[in-house]
């Protein structure tokens, strides 16, 4: 029997027709460039940074010839500017009427407050990861090599239940902030050199809250008697942690994304946050034969005193110094400093028990308050504005 091959017939399937039209298709003097020239870098030449934040969100007063690609049930659309009382030189223009045909230049660069803002710690993803477990791994080593050579058992008893107490309960404080603070106001910033900066911060403060979760569950592995479970009690009832509680809840509140960071980088943080991390916990530790807790603490002491503070101040530098809206930026950061130092100055003031508790003493409260108030004057002084009368308090 003879077999014939198959007749195979071509399927009617479209073939690609180029036309020059492609993305990507056409040619132009900086088409092969391999950086971008719709910005101007901060400094001569542009940094990596800049290249992989800056404008990446578009705005309509920019590029978009045809509004925001997304908005909300109210009818806003995109990161509104009024989402801060703070103004920036063109923030009153209005968005541009958009339309087939109208194009896409808009006017050149509105709100320079806003869009000349870049990171000083230049942080994006990479630097984000890389940083974070770098600080993870170190931790890591420090605790291992202390479970190796006992180190906890040098531990005064008192300072066990300080730790599992009183440093255990700052981890409600960085988790809060962290996620309903810090988060809340990145996604409210109008740019994302802001998103960025902003972002990272928050991601500092969950670090920092996951970090002291697994030491509880390292020293309850470690120390016999340990109890992992005394900070919930301590947050939710010890009188001396209620003003805290009382001011950090309150700070998640702030619906001006401004006044967020405001309130908590440049008044919270200094008056209460390294009141108690570097003059009691960082102080009292070492004496109490403990040399493995200031390691977590101090990292993120670190965060804050040496990246969270200085885009802070980059940011609202800024605003105090805008062509148009200075003077008023001013008079509202006064009142926000009116509002919040009361606040953080009581929250302080109830933790001065703790600092009664351990065998070995730290320095007294009040000579670490006046400190805390010092370092809180001059960051003021760094931003041109004048400390409240509710300091003295």
């Amino acid at each position: 029997m003879t077999t014939t091959p198959e007749q195979t017939t071509e399927r009617s399937v479209p073939k690609p027709v180029f036309t020059d039209a492609e993305a990507g298709a056409k040619v132009f003097p900086d088409s092969d460039a391999r950086r971008y020239n719709y910005f101007t870098p901060q400094k001569r030449k542009q940094s990596h940074y800049e290249d992989v934040t800056v404008e990446v969100q578009p705005d309509p007063r920019h590029y978009l010839s045809q509004g925001w690609l997304y908005g909300f049930a109210d009818g806003k659309g995109g990161y509104p500017l009024e989402w801060t009382a703070l103004k920036a030189w063109g923030s009153d223009r209005p968005v541009p009427e958009r339309g087939p045909g109208t194009g896409g230049t808009g006017y050149p660069w509105p709100a320079l407050g806003w869009h000349e803002f870049r990171d000083p710690n230049e942080e994006w993803e990479l630097t984000l990861y890389r940083y974070n477990s770098n600080v993870v791994r170190q931790l890591n080593q420090n605790i291992e090599a202390a479970k190796q050579s006992k180190a906890f058992e040098q531990w005064n008893p008192n300072w066990v239940s300080f730790v599992s107490q009183h440093v255990g309960a700052w981890m409600h404080i960085d988790h809060g902030l962290g996620l309903y603070l810090y988060a809340n106001a990145n996604r409210r910033a109008p740019t994302n050199m802001h998103n960025n900066a902003i972002s990272v911060n928050s991601m500092h403060r969950i670090r920092a809250a996951q970090d002291l979760a697994l030491y509880n569950l390292t020293l309850s592995e470690e120390i016999e008697g340990f109890d992992g479970t005394a900070h919930v009690e301590t947050w939710n009832s010890d009188p001396a942690w209620q003003g805290v509680r009382d001011t950090a809840e309150q700070l998640t509140g702030i619906w001006d994304w401004c006044e967020a960071i405001f309130a908590s980088n440049i008044i919270f943080e200094p008056l209460v946050g390294e009141l108690f991390r570097s003059n009691l916990v960082q102080q009292a530790a070492p004496s109490n034969g403990d040399f493995i807790t200031p390691t977590l603490i101090g990292a993120e002491e670190y965060d804050f005193a040496e990246r969270d503070l200085r885009y802070t101040k980059a940011m609202f530098r800024l605003l105090v110094d805008d062509k148009e809206f200075a003077k008023e930026n001013k008079a509202i950061m006064g009142q926000w400093l009116a509002t919040w130092v009361p606040r953080c100055i009581s929250a302080a003031r109830t933790l001065q028990p703790l600092w009664s508790q351990p065998d070995a003493k730290p320095p007294r409260f009040e000579d670490g308050l006046d400190r805390a108030k010092s370092r809180f004057s001059g960051i003021l002084s760094d931003l041109d504005l004048q400390a409240p009368k509710e300091l003295g308090q």
